[in-house]
This record gives C-alpha cells, sequence and structure tokens, in this order.
C-alpha cells in the first residue's frame, strides 16, 4: 500500500460512524481473557488502544477497569464510540492521527490496536508504541481475516461479482483456510524494540442476513472506494446471490490473530 493510499482509505470508514458501528462484529472475548493474562492487566493497568473506531475494543478492556486512552483518527467514529462508552468514567477517547498525537507524561503499561495499525505510518508505528510503554510495558496488535469456511459456495460465486464490478480483483481469488495465514511478527521484531511475541488465534463465523451483509460490506475500505455505479452494482450483483441462492442468509468465517510482545529494557 503506497503512503498515498493509506492516507486516502484510512479516512473513509469515518463517512459513516453510525452504519460501521452497527454492522462491524465484536472481537472474540477469549482473546481479551488471553490478553488480560499475556500482558498482566489489572484495573490499576494503564492503556492506550490506537484506533478505537466505535469502541468495539474499548468496551471489554473499559470492562477491567483498565484506564484507557483511546486515540481515534475520525472526529464523527470518535462521537459514536464516546457514546458508547458514556458509562465508563475511565476511558478518554482524544481525536488525532497517533502520528502526531502528543502522549502524556505516564507511560502505559499496554497499547493495543485492533485492525487498525496498517493504517498508521510503518515508519512510525512501532517505535512510537515502544516509547509510551513503560520497560517491560505490553504491544498487542489483533488482526482480523476473512478465511475460508462458513456458506463457502456463496464466497466463490461472489467472485463473479468482484471481477465484473472491481477491476483490482484477482481473477479466481479464493479465501485461505485458517491454517494457511501464518502468524508474523517481523515488523515487531526489525524494530528491536520488543522481546519474542507470542501469539493467539480465534476462529469464528458470523451468520448474516442479505442487508446485514451488504452494510458490513459498506464498513470496508475496498468497497466504500469504489466508483459509485461500480459500488452499487458489487452490491446488487452480492445482494441478489445471496437472496437467490442462499435464502436471503448467509454465514462468514473469521480468524482473528493477537500478537503480544514486551517492551526490552
Amino acid at each position: 500500500m503506497t503512503d498515498t493510499d493509506r492516507e486516502r482509505l484510512r479516512t473513509v470508514f469515518g463517512e459513516d460512524a453510525e452504519l460501521y458501528d452497527r454492522a462491524r462484529p465484536e472481537y472474540p472475548a477469549p482473546l481479551f481473557r488471553d490478553l488480560t493474562v499475556l500482558a498482566g492487566l489489572t484495573p490499576r493497568s494503564r492503556v492506550l488502544e490506537i484506533g478505537c473506531g466505535t469502541g468495539q475494543a474499548t468496551d471489554p478492556l473499559a470492562r477491567l477497569g483498565c484506564t484507557v486512552v483511546a486515540v481515534e483518527l475520525s472526529s464523527d467514529m470518535a462521537a459514536v464510540a464516546g457514546r458508547n462508552l458514556r458509562h465508563f468514567p475511565n476511558v478518554t477517547i482524544e481525536v488525532a492521527p497517533f502520528e502526531s498525537w502528543t502522549p502524556p507524561a505516564a507511560p502505559f503499561d499496554l497499547v493495543v490496536s485492533a485492525t487498525a495499525f496498517h493504517w498508521i505510518d510503518p515508519d512510525i508505528r512501532v517505535h512510537k508504541a515502544a516509547d509510551v510503554l513503560r520497560t517491560d510495558g505490553t504491544l498487542a496488535l489483533i488482526h482480523n481475516e476473512h478465511v475460508a469456511g462458513g456458506t463457502e459456495q456463496f464466497f466463490i460465486d461472489a467472485q463473479t461479482c468482484y471481477e465484473r464490478f472491481d477491476p483490482k480483483t484477482p481473477p479466481g481469488w479464493r479465501q485461505a483456510p485458517a491454517a494457511d495465514i501464518p502468524d508474523d511478527a517481523s515488523e515487531i521484531d526489525d524494530s528491536q524494540r520488543f522481546g519474542p511475541a507470542r501469539f493467539g488465534r480465534y476462529e469464528w463465523e458470523q451468520s448474516y442476513t442479505t442487508r446485514s451483509y451488504l452494510d458490513l460490506l459498506m464498513t470496508y475500505s475496498p468497497t466504500r472506494s469504489l466508483p459509485r455505479p461500480a459500488r452499487d452494482g458489487l452490491l446488487a450483483c452480492l445482494g441478489h446471490l445471496i437472496d437467490r441462492e442462499h435464502d436471503g442468509r448467509i454465514s462468514k468465517r473469521h480468524l482473528t490473530r493477537l500478537t503480544v510482545a514486551r517492551k526490552r529494557a
């Protein structure tokens, strides 16, 4: 991804924050139980979340009693997150790009980013995360992948729609099995700021109606960035396929990966 593409695409999520909040699923609960243990979280822990969106990952952290500072690029997304998290006085949301955000003087025990870290400038993200952590503090990155499974025939047939309306679609592309997606901490390792990474992997499925699946697609940057005629054509094609071949309901299989590393002394 070029710097120009990253800057352009990372802003599209805030174009409809209410839709994002309604359509995006929560993260698997076992992930946060593992993160609590791996990061040694307690109610006294200070947590920085990079790219909180509308609070899908913030909420379980707030429920632990941690002090959470959440940095969000989009003011609209931050407003919805503030509404969702209004019952947690231990959460503060700050609107800023992480690259230019000014951290407080007190260091954090955990820096976490859920499906947002790849939108941060790669020359800055790991080193700035390390800078705001205390010695032996933890960096935790959460990645979500669409993998083979669920209503597999739909996703095979859907490629016809993508190849017709999205010229960037590789011909015959298929979702990879979860087992074929490796854990990867090379960027963290290359920084030499952290010790060896540990990993968690969580497979799960989510069921969607035609409407809820099309809503979900409209929270993804590749869909939102398509020219309007192509986007409308793609959504109509996929919606027709779900209604005609799958009685208006499909399921999607996810692999959520957790990467955790401790800051070196």
